[in-house]
């Protein structure tokens, strides 16, 4: 009996992507056989030998071209979770540094017990917070522009309370509860801030 070649993928319940089946009828000597194909006088519906042939050899090649597309389908997926984890770890190692300060003045911080101690612990949380904004700055992110009296942008800027202020214009910053941050044109977070008139 004749059968649609793409019967064969169906049957083993997989899905047809549409790219997939482009590339599938590019085959020189491609036929859909379907179900309104005119029968024979005795309303058999058989192919002759020599089509029969051809179309199993097209079926055989179709097998062929899923098989390949399924393992490129399965090497992309793989390339893309390794450019995932190079991200983190680059991400991650330009941290490192950060973390490690931010260990050391904790330490340093227990050991000191004079009256400059509590100076030492801020100077050293500042270099800390110094230190941060060059990492980001390393890896491409930016911080978003909340200075009191910045013009407020939905696409930027989450308004979390509104407060009337004479010295401000209708919708512009006077407080920032949280940093937004941004990566090109890509908002990570947005700032959070509270909103005059």
């Amino acid at each position: 009996t004749r059968s649609h070649p793409f019967e064969i993928q169906k049957a083993c319940g997989l899905e047809i992507e549409d790219d997939f089946i482009e590339k599938y009828i590019e085959f020189e000597g491609f036929q859909f056989f379907t179900d309104t194909d005119e029968e024979d006088e005795d309303g058999e519906d058989e192919l002759p030998a020599d089509n029969a042939e051809a179309v199993s050899d097209l079926e055989a090649r179709y097998m062929s071209l899923y098989a390949e597309y399924d393992n490129y389908r399965k090497r992309t997926q793989k390339e893309k979770e390794n450019l995932y984890a190079d991200a983190v770890a680059s991400a991650t190692k330009e941290f490192l540094t950060l973390i490690d300060n931010l260990d050391r003045a904790t330490e340093g911080a227990k050991k000191s017990a004079d009256e400059n101690s509590l100076d030492k612990v801020i100077q050293g949380m500042e270099l800390v917070g110094r230190q941060a904004q060059d990492t980001l700055k390393k890896i491409g992110v930016e911080e978003i522009p909340t200075e009191r009296g910045t013009k407020f942008d939905p696409n930027l800027h989450d308004a979390m309370m509104h407060v009337d202020d004479e010295e401000l214009g209708e919708q512009e910053i006077a407080m920032v509860f949280a940093k937004g941050y941004k990566y090109k044109d890509r908002v990570i977070r947005h700032a959070q801030v509270q909103v005059a008139n």
